[in-house]
């Protein structure tokens, strides 16, 4: 294991998984022939698939289901809880059993844009494209181009434009 690599026993990696120095992966599976940039962290219990690329800095909390073929831009965040709270109402820290992980799906070649934030209980599109910075509030329709806060419908993309599939 690299010195500057933070990667569980437990981690599922497939084949010619790329990976950079300083991240943390934990109880998570990466697909064959992905890359995780510098400074990423993927939870327990996050999927990503086969021939993604995770850009630096993002934050892959469990709950996470991300397809194959998807591009992650830089510093892209999900969230898996919707009414987060640091303690319970008698005061105590929150543990696991005070909430429960909404799941996010991220279909077969979606892309997200570097500094968007992906809330929870949506699904994002295949071949969706999720513009730079934008905040994702509800669902994205397969091949759309959503961008803003919160995220709005621009178009949909020419059968031209599609990612591989």
């Amino acid at each position: 294991m690299n010195l500057y690599q933070c990667i569980a026993p437990d981690v599922q990696l497939g084949k010619e998984v790329k990976l950079s120095k300083f991240i943390n992966l934990y109880c998570c599976a990466i697909g064959d022939g992905t890359k995780i940039g510098a400074f990423v962290e993927i939870q327990k219990n996050a999927r990503v698939g086969k021939n993604c690329k995770i850009s630096s800095h993002s934050f892959v909390c469990e709950g996470v289901t991300i397809e194959d073929n998807v591009f992650v831009g830089h510093g892209v965040t999900f969230i898996n809880d919707v009414y987060p709270r640091a303690t319970t109402s008698e005061g105590q820290l929150q543990t696991e059993k005070d909430w429960k992980v909404e799941p996010t799906l991220v279909k077969k070649g979606a892309s997200l844009g570097s500094g968007a934030t992906i809330l929870s209980n949506l699904v994002i599109g295949e071949n969706a494209l999720v513009g730079a910075g934008s905040v994702v509030t509800h669902d994205v329709p397969d091949n759309a181009i959503v961008a803003g806060n919160p995220a709005k419908l621009l178009r949909l993309i020419a059968p031209d434009l599609k990612a591989a599939s």
